[in-house]
């Protein structure tokens, strides 16, 4: 199993982890033949992890990713009534947050509600630096589909976890229009900064 290093994130949800850093360094090494920076990027064992189920769609990294995020979340999963994954942003042939979010639901049999939608296609917050503009991008583009979530303790689920912008509207949300007890939020990885 993958060693992990968990770290909190803080937001305006009751509680958060991640269970490691995604990246442990990054040196520049230039620009590629398509004018691209190129980079060699070391990560965490679970950053590792993660970027082979995102970018190369390797569901054996799922499968071990999943075994530690159930075994993580283990002893307190009698603490949450529904996992609700945060709705991809893009499209992949392996859409990882849903992947993991139906295999943790498997593993610990806490139900999975893909209850968020968006209002409008997203914008990819990645290159967005300006927290104010962050929020201006994130205004009104969640919604809750239906009412899974009233009165229920919420585990607010993510793949990487950066400023934090995204599952605080998320949860502004659940707790707002869904009427959610609590929401708890949990990651993968987090960025080692919060831009």
């Amino acid at each position: 199993m993958a060693a992990i290093n968990p770290r909190q994130i803080k937001g305006n949800w009751a509680d958060g982890y991640a269970l490691d850093i995604h990246t442990t360094g990054s040196v520049y090494l230039g620009v590629n033949e398509y004018g691209h920076d190129v980079y060699d990027t070391t990560r965490s064992e679970a950053g590792e992890l993660l970027y082979r189920l995102k970018y190369r769609s390797d569901l054996k990294a799922a499968e071990e990713l999943v075994a530690v995020a159930a075994a993580y979340i283990a002893p307190n999963a009698a603490n949450f009534d529904v996992i609700v994954p945060v709705p991809p942003s893009g499209v992949r042939a392996v859409q990882p947050v849903i992947t993991l979010a139906d295999g943790i639901r498997a593993a610990l049999n806490i139900p999975v509600a893909n209850c968020i939608v968006t209002t409008r296609p997203p914008t990819q917050l990645k290159g967005v630096v300006d927290p104010q503009r962050r929020r201006e991008l994130l205004e009104g583009l969640y919604a809750l589909n239906g009412d899974p979530v009233r009165d229920r303790r919420v585990l607010l689920f993510d793949d990487l976890f950066r400023s934090g912008s995204t599952m605080n509207a998320i949860t502004n949300v659940l707790m707002g229009q869904g009427g959610a007890a609590s929401v708890h939020a949990f990651t993968i990885t987090r960025t080692r900064s919060n831009q």
